[in-house]
């Protein structure tokens, strides 16, 4: 089966589109005998092509300000949520008329615009809640075939935190019988997936690192008004305020023990004035390169603390996302584990482009949600137990 896997990350930059192969290398199961543990290991999966169309300026304008919002119309948030779906439609039928392929099933993640993993108090009960927006049933309609869509909510209905849940993708590509790989993806939010050789889906580790572009991000545009730090050119002038990274780091989040998540409720536009602040008159290349050294050592930070200690001897670390486009912040990302002995792969060795792996695994859990079977990992996310991901919206 051809599935799309439509992908809008906390970077909110735009829509990521990846189409894939997935099947079964075992008779499909029945309704009555349908398993209740997650099991990749039985699903073929290739990739077949991915393709990116950046958000229009207004349209990021108002994703941005939605997002973590204190107040919000709730009128401009309905007309946001049935226009992002417009935008996913437009954005696979061009793919697809690009690469001559037809998709017989859509995964959209959807774009979130709150991510609360921990429960707090809300009118006298405890909660945990998401939000992702970008409706489905309009993605259906468009494109005419089904869609699921709204993936986080089942694993927090379970005792999840909702997040991560690309391990799934990660076991199924990265599981190797001598080899333990951690496998990193840094895109708004830098997470990463431990494997110890041999390992089986139980045993897997996962969890977010801390920020990963989103702080660069959002520095460079306050200081220089760009999106980005193009290349880490920026942060390749400048000098790394030490102080500032280790006061950071100091943070709770960064000594909370897995699995935890987050998001821009933990490093978004509060965070970014305070980080700032932080680096008081430095010139703004130095705020830049410190930016960069936070994502580059809470990563590091995250292994010696929650993943090294933890039973398994790990060889390779294997990058993915946006992040790994700026060479400044992979230099210092290796630097920073050069005495752990970890060998830095990229995704694309192993037959996925790292642009395109976030998207590829929303489109492998639809294929699973399609086939009534589980795909979060509870011990990546918390949940008490599998289950079926997503909401489905028919043509």
């Amino acid at each position: 089966m051809i599935v799309a896997g439509v992908m809008s990350g906390t970077s909110a930059d735009g829509i990521n589109v990846a189409l894939v192969r997935v099947g079964t290398s075992q008779p499909m199961w029945s309704r009555a005998t349908r398993p209740r543990v997650v099991d990749p290991s039985r699903l073929t999966f290739k990739f077949v092509a991915q393709a990116e169309y950046p958000y229009p300026k207004a349209v990021r304008r108002a994703v941005l300000q939605a997002m973590n919002a204190t107040q919000a119309s709730v009128a401009d948030l309905a007309r946001l949520n049935f226009l992002l779906a417009e935008l996913y439609a437009e954005a696979v039928l061009a793919t697809q008329r690009r690469f001559h392929t037809k998709v017989e099933l859509i995964g959209c993640h959807g774009q979130t615009l709150y991510h609360q993993g921990e429960s707090a108090l809300f009118l006298g009960r405890k909660l945990a809640v998401t939000w992702q927006t970008g409706e489905g049933a309009v993605l259906a309609a468009r494109v005419g075939v089904p869609v699921v869509s709204d993936f986080r909510p089942a694993d927090m209905a379970a005792g999840g935190k909702g997040a991560p849940l690309v391990p799934f993708l990660d076991y199924l590509l990265y599981r190797d019988q001598k080899i333990g790989r951690i496998v990193q993806n840094i895109g708004g939010i830098a997470n990463l997936t431990a494997i110890p050789a041999g390992a089986s889906a139980k045993q897997v580790t996962a969890f977010d690192t801390g920020p990963g572009n989103m702080v660069i991000d959002a520095v460079t545009d306050r200081l220089y008004g760009r999106p980005y730090d193009r290349d880490g050119r920026i942060a390749a002038s400048g000098a790394v305020l030490d102080p500032v990274v280790a006061e950071v780091l100091g943070l709770r989040f960064f000594h909370r023990k897995p699995p935890k998540t987050a998001g821009r409720e933990e490093f978004g536009r509060e965070f970014a004035q305070y980080f700032i602040k932080r680096c008081g008159r430095a010139s703004k290349p130095d705020v830049i390169a410190t930016a960069t050294a936070l994502t580059a050592r809470s990563i590091a930070h995250a292994i010696r603390r929650f993943v090294l200690p933890r039973r398994g001897r790990f060889r390779e670390f294997v990058v993915s996302g946006g992040g790994a486009n700026n060479p400044t912040l992979l230099a210092m990302l290796a630097n920073e584990l050069r005495p752990l002995h970890l060998t830095v792969r990229a995704s694309d060795e192993f037959g996925l482009p790292s642009a395109a792996k976030e998207a590829a695994a929303f489109a492998l859990m639809a294929y699973e949600t399609w086939n009534r079977r589980p795909s979060n990992i509870p011990s990546a996310t918390g949940a008490r137990r599998s289950a079926i991901l997503g909401k489905i919206s028919y043509a």
